[in-house]
């Protein structure tokens, strides 16, 4: 992998990982303008972006990664079992969906189901839960899972979980936060076990294009976190639902 492919793709990887909008489809989809197969190398630069991006959560949220917020992580913990279990048990099946069109499609569902429960679920005046300590064991189960449907690929962890926690009367601030926080044991289990997987590649990979994707990560992942709650401080999520059909329809055009 060239340092231009691995700046693209760490990029990507850092502003969509925690956006509702597909980190995994984007990637598909750069790597397909790119040129770049998708081998047992690549699979190992993308573990090492990932965790850049598990790090950008903890350095922003470092007071939350405590022994006095064992409330709080027993909540995301629990909500992250159901994605744990059936990701676990389908891996082989789930693999097969990895396909351009699955991709497109999904991104369009994914940005209607936005747009409905931006219309019609979430009331400004409602009461709704602004302190993501304050979610409840049922609503982290919920919540957990919302986010199994982000196992087919253009659904979005993020979009799933953020849509999930919508409906069960978080605030977007919280939605997004809760999401967030609930990316450190999805995506450390993920990386984990393609790390088992894949470490022999990191021998043969090219170690200044794996340096240079994790700090670029890294970075606009730390950056993107904070820009997204000052984002929700003013606006909705219609804006991501819209992208996300529009992109969507641009990806069913150009390969078909």
């Amino acid at each position: 992998m060239e340092i231009f492919d691995s700046v693209i793709l760490g990029a990507i990887e850092g502003f969509t990982e925690f956006l509702p909008i597909s980190s995994t489809g984007h990637l598909i989809v750069a790597s397909e303008f790119l040129g770049i197969d998708q081998t047992s190398v690549t699979k190992a630069y993308e573990v090492i972006i990932q965790f850049a991006a598990i790090l950008a959560v903890i350095f922003n949220y470092k007071d939350k990664f405590t022994f006095k917020k064992i409330d709080l992580w027993s909540k995301v913990f629990l909500a992250f079992i159901p994605i744990g279990a059936v990701g676990f048990v389908f891996s082989s099946q789930i693999k097969e969906l990895f396909t351009i069109n699955i991709v497109a499609i999904m991104f369009i569902v994914g940005g209607v189901i936005f747009l409905i429960v931006e219309k019609f679920f979430i009331k400004e005046n409602a009461k709704l839960i602004d302190d993501v300590e304050d979610v409840s064991l049922k609503q982290s189960l919920v919540i957990g899972f919302a986010q199994i449907f982000a196992l087919v690929p253009g659904t979005s962890r993020a979009g799933s979980t953020i849509i999930g926690a919508l409906l069960v009367g978080l605030s977007r601030k919280a939605s997004a936060e809760f999401s967030f926080l609930l990316a450190f044991p999805v995506m450390s289990a993920v990386t984990a076990y393609d790390l088992l997987k894949h470490y022999n590649e990191f021998t043969s990979a090219n170690l200044d294009a794996l340096a240079v994707g994790f700090v670029i990560s890294f970075l606009v992942a730390f950056v993107t976190i904070k820009l997204l709650l000052k984002f929700l401080e003013k606006f909705t999520f219609v804006a991501f639902g819209v992208y996300r059909i529009i992109f969507g329809v641009l990806l069913l055009i150009l390969f078909n």
